[in-house]
């Protein structure tokens, strides 16, 4: 992987063993609800806090773009709730409710996106906003605004580059 984004790796330790993923059907994308430019070891220690096992999230990305890895690729994530054994969270730093994700953050997203849908074999349509997986479940207990609005409404535009990306 790395065709089109480069992943900075944080060598995380996790407090448990990780299960390995047996199957990638989608791509969950998440703000992380801070104001700040949050990184995946930040996100690590309060996962950690909480009693979790360190970064729920696969990746991170930051506001300046860096993608920093959270857990390991190929390993079951804990980003959201029904869907963790069968995909990749990835988190962008900021609470895309009250501000904007940054221009580079978005092109760091749709080439993290595109390398994974070929390593995965998926399309745009196996991109989906945490919302997306209570709707897609069923399940309205665990209904969220993730990955906020602002970054929700420019889902469509981001699988469109996405595919063409891949093309």
């Amino acid at each position: 992987m790395g065709k089109r984004v480069a992943v900075k790796e944080t060598y995380l330790a996790f407090v448990q063993e990780l299960e390995k993923r047996r199957e990638t059907d989608y791509l969950v994308v998440h703000h992380t609800a801070s104001a700040g430019d949050i990184g995946a070891a930040e996100i690590h220690e309060e996962h950690k806090a909480n009693g979790w096992a360190g970064c729920g999230y696969h990746y991170v990305i930051r506001f300046d773009g860096t993608v920093e890895r959270g857990r390991p690729r190929d390993t079951v994530g804990a980003h959201a709730f029904g869907v963790n054994d069968r995909s990749i969270g990835i988190a962008l730093s900021g609470n895309f409710m009250t501000t904007e994700p940054t221009d580079a953050q978005i092109t760091s997203l749709e080439n993290l996106l595109a390398d994974l849908c070929d390593l995965y074999c998926l399309n745009q349509t196996n991109i989906i906003g945490h919302r997306d997986v209570a709707v897609m479940l069923q399940d309205s207990a665990d209904a969220t605004a993730c990955p906020g609005d602002r970054l929700y409404e420019r889902m469509d535009e981001i699988r469109q580059r996405v595919h063409r990306l891949q093309e």
